[in-house]
C-alpha cells in the first residue's frame, strides 16, 4: 500500500469499539480512535513450520506506526460487521499471501504509545495461531521483509534488541510460548 493509500485508509476506515472483555460498545475512525486511545478491536496471527520456527514480518516502512519494526505474521482490525476469525484469515492473504487454519488461542488488552508518531495503540487483540510450510509472497506495500526463526534465536534476539519488536508482539509472546 502506497503512503498516500495507507493515509486514505486511516483517514476513512473504522474501527469497532469494545469493553475490557472485547464486548463491542461502538465505532470510530481508525485515526481518532489511534489520536485518543480508544480500547478497539484488534487481531494478531502467529504462524509456525513444521520446524517449529515462527514467521516474523518487519512492517513496512511507510506504515503510519511502529514502521520498519519487527512482529508476528500479521495483524489488523476487522472491520464493522466482520468476524475476527475471518478478519485474520483475510490480512494472512492480503499482507502474506496464502492462507492456513487459524486457532484462537487468547485475547488480552494493551495500551502503547507510539513516540514516533504520536498514536496510542489501545487494543483488546486476540491471538490466532497456524502452521504454514510454502512459500510467503509477501506483499511489499504492506511487509518490508519476512523472517522464521527459531524461539531460542528469537528470545536472544528480543533480550539484545527489544526496541526493535513491536510492543504488542514483546507483550503477548511470553504467554503464548511461555
Amino acid at each position: 500500500m502506497s503512503e498516500t493509500k495507507e493515509y486514505q485508509n486511516l483517514m476513512t476506515e473504522q474501527v469497532v469499539l469494545v469493553d475490557e472483555n472485547g464486548v463491542a460498545v461502538g465505532q470510530a475512525g481508525k485515526l481518532e480512535a489511534h489520536q485518543k486511545g480508544l480500547l478497539h478491536k484488534a487481531f494478531s496471527v502467529v504462524i509456525f513450520n513444521e520446524a517449529g520456527e515462527m514467521l516474523l514480518q518487519q512492517r513496512a516502512l511507510h506504515k503510519y506506526h511502529t514502521p520498519g519494526l519487527w512482529t508476528n505474521a500479521c495483524c489488523s482490525h476487522p472491520r464493522l460487521g466482520e468476524d475476527l476469525e475471518a478478519a485474520a484469515h483475510r490480512r494472512l492473504q492480503e499482507e502474506l499471501g496464502f492462507d492456513t487454519d487459524l486457532t484462537e488461542r487468547f485475547s488480552f488488552v494493551y495500551k502503547f504509545l507510539d513516540e514516533a508518531s504520536q498514536l496510542w495503540e489501545h487494543e483488546h487483540d486476540t491471538v490466532f495461531v497456524g502452521s504454514y510450510d510454502g512459500e510467503v509472497a509477501f506483499n511489499p506495500e504492506e511487509v518490508h521483509s519476512i523472517r522464521w526463526i527459531g524461539m531460542d534465536d528469537l528470545r536472544t534476539w528480543i533480550e539484545r534488541e527489544p526496541e526493535v519488536f513491536t510492543f504488542w508482539f514483546r507483550t503477548f509472546l511470553p504467554q503464548l510460548v511461555g
